[in-house]
């Protein structure tokens, strides 16, 4: 597969190089420093499954620049992906598929305003990594998951091809007939983990631990599960406390990206997490009083300073 990488950062910088260093086809569309990094030393992943050294990566600074491609990967941050949409719509007319591995529930709606529907596969990741230096991503941890699949619920051949070069990647790699769902069930420990953290401003352990703060991120994932339910995402209605008896299993300092992106200073995808619970709690006319509260609180640092 001839595959494009649209944002190569901790999701798309890691995912694509295993991809190249297995022999697939990969060109990644990057900016910045990140961008003039990886084309004068290449693209470094630094992970506790193995390091890996992408010394000549094909890279390019605009979709214009991909002539080709059968898989678009999208992993730019969220308000982007608007601008990314009307990017793609070229490669897509010409039958490029395009997949987000980005955090939330809207991402694919804002795709599919500008691209044709066809062209669109549901995808979750599961990953900690980011950009520890312009041209390093550090991987922590060894969880490393893509999770894709057609919104029909078919094995279609490009969805066959992609799972195959996950395969060779040493990707672990799953395809669901469900995905609609599984993007919502991270949906709803996303929006817990992220809105906790960063509001309280402490990792998933003492928030698990301490009752008061227990019962609040238990209440936001609750809250979660409520919406989607409305929305006729067959979520069970203990589904939230399943993902507490999650939160309970991971490390005791693991905290969120929009945690650490508060901490210094950087945009925050606030408005599409709790922010977003809100604004589609509000629509249904279903209450969400805790991620209303998350929203409040951290609107003022929601565009980084």
């Amino acid at each position: 597969m001839k595959i494009a990488v649209l944002g190569a950062g901790g999701v798309g910088g890691y995912f694509g190089a295993r991809l190249a260093a297995s022999g697939s086809d990969v060109t990644f569309i990057a900016r910045g420093k990140h961008l003039e990094a990886m084309r004068e030393g290449g693209l470094r992943v630094i992970s506790p499954l193995g390091d890996v050294t992408i010394r000549d990566p094909k890279v390019v600074d605009s979709v214009d620049h991909v002539d080709e491609a059968d898989l678009v990967v999208v992993a730019v941050k969220l308000w982007d992906t608007e601008t990314a949409a009307k990017s793609l719509k070229t490669l897509a007319d010409r039958g490029a598929a395009v997949i987000s591995f980005q955090n939330g529930v809207h991402k694919d709606e804002a795709l599919a305003a500008h691209l044709p529907a066809n062209s669109l596969l549901g995808g979750v990741s599961y990953i900690a990594s980011v950009i520890s230096e312009p041209g390093v991503v550090t991987h922590s941890g060894t969880l490393q998951k893509l999770t894709f699949g057609e919104y029909d619920g078919r094995r279609s051949q490009r969805v066959e091809d992609f799972f195959a070069a996950c395969v060779k990647a040493g990707i672990t790699a799953e395809i669901s007939d469900n995905i609609r769902r599984l993007i919502w069930e991270k949906y709803v420990f996303l929006v817990g983990l992220s809105g906790t953290t960063s509001t309280i401003r402490k990792p998933i352990g003492p928030i698990r631990d301490d009752p008061r703060t227990r019962v609040f991120l238990l209440e936001v994932m609750r809250e979660v599960v409520a919406v989607a339910r409305a929305q006729k995402i067959d979520l069970p209605l203990d589904f939230a406390e399943g993902r507490l008896a999650f939160c309970d299993t991971l490390p005791h300092t693991m905290t969120s990206s929009m945690h650490g992106d508060l901490e210094r200073g950087n945009r925050m995808e606030l408005p599409w997490l709790s922010g977003g619970v809100s604004e589609l709690g509000a629509q249904l006319n279903i209450p969400t009083p805790k991620n209303d509260a998350i929203t409040d609180i951290l609107t003022l640092h929601a565009a980084g300073n």
